[in-house]
């Protein structure tokens, strides 16, 4: 069986090293592994390819792609993939959900912190070499973890590291979830559908978009979601940009229909240079990183081994994608 490995970016740090390829080929001596490190170098090698590691696929490699079978993604987002020709093939997609939860979870709390904290001012002031002890403490101030209410909107993997974290620190944490007979962890306070986002945003110190992107949750936060918000109240997205309508948060971020946002997902990325939320005093930045841990790599590739030992086998796999529902 022909194996192709093809997980490539502009971004270097997202480049999986052929050194983990190696280490895979060592593992499996009786597949053939094939390795990719740009666009042209997969479509010339994905005809021959029976299973493709790799976190995209485009309509031309799809094409080009007559033996492919199974396709494992090192991310838990596949939605680039899902265009109606591959939801209707029968290529089995599964990802890598819940391997960066802890990280993720981690990154929410650390936001959270920095902004209730007011650290991204003391930043500017510090680089300013200003001693803004004044400007820091004035209302709201510092603010605690401790007794806030926070909203996590998608209680999967990620949701749950997020939401276990910040009630472990005493926040009230309620959450949306899609299929809400499924029930939540015991420090849960309040679960809800998604048609009761709007009743329960007013109520949020921080809400937490941990949902995966679909055709359901693109644009789920709009102007109508923030306009529901408290004034005070930060939004926190790790999941993916297009769940936030970027124009409309904005605009609350510059009139103050909301405290601040920390965004590590954008609708487009990179963020465009001229973007406007590079400016705005209450946003904190962080370009996409939320998920990379040190050991990346080799999460990635065990948990890809464990279902190519499984593809091998006959066995299910894990963490199949429903490519009707996106995840």
């Amino acid at each position: 069986m022909k194996i192709l490995v093809a997980i490539y970016s502009s971004f270097p740090v997202w480049n999986i090293p052929e050194s983990y390829v190696d280490t895979l080929r060592h593992a499996f001596p009786a597949h053939t592994f094939l390795y990719a490190a740009t666009e042209a170098e997969a479509l010339a090698r994905i005809p021959d390819a029976d299973v493709l590691f790799a976190g995209q696929l485009d309509r031309r490699q799809f094409a080009a792609a007559a033996a492919l079978r199974w396709i494992h993604s090192p991310a838990a987002g596949v939605g680039g993939m899902l265009f109606p020709e591959m939801v209707a093939s029968p290529i089995l997609i599964t990802n890598s959900r819940g391997m960066s939860a802890d990280t993720i979870g981690e990154h929410v709390v650390a936001v959270t912190l920095a902004l209730f904290r007011r650290l991204p001012l003391a930043v500017r002031r510090q680089l300013q070499h200003e001693w803004a002890m004044d400007e820091i403490a004035a209302v709201p101030g510092n603010r605690t973890i401790a007794g806030s209410q926070v909203l996590i909107v998608g209680l999967g993997a990620i949701g749950t590291a997020a939401g276990a974290r910040l009630a472990g620190l005493g926040a009230e944490v309620s959450a949306i979830r899609r299929t809400v007979s499924a029930g939540a962890p015991d420090w849960v306070h309040q679960l809800g559908s998604p048609d009761q986002l709007r009743a329960l945003l007013p109520r949020a110190d921080v809400v937490a978009i941990c949902a995966p992107e679909t055709t359901g949750t693109q644009r789920f936060i709009a102007a109508a979601e923030l306009a529901a918000m408290r004034r005070d109240a930060i939004l926190v997205n790790v999941s993916r940009g297009k769940l936030v309508d970027e124009r409309a948060l904005v605009e609350a971020l510059q009139t103050g229909a909301i405290a601040g946002a920390a965004l590590d997902v954008f609708e487009h990325e990179p963020l465009a240079h001229d973007s406007p939320l590079w400016d705005l005093p209450n946003v904190l930045i962080t370009p996409h990183t939320s998920g990379f841990r040190l050991d990346h790599w080799d999460a990635a590739t065990t948990l890809f081994a464990e279902n190519l030992r499984r593809f091998d086998g006959g066995q299910p796999l894990l963490n199949v994608v429903d490519k009707g529902e996106g995840y």
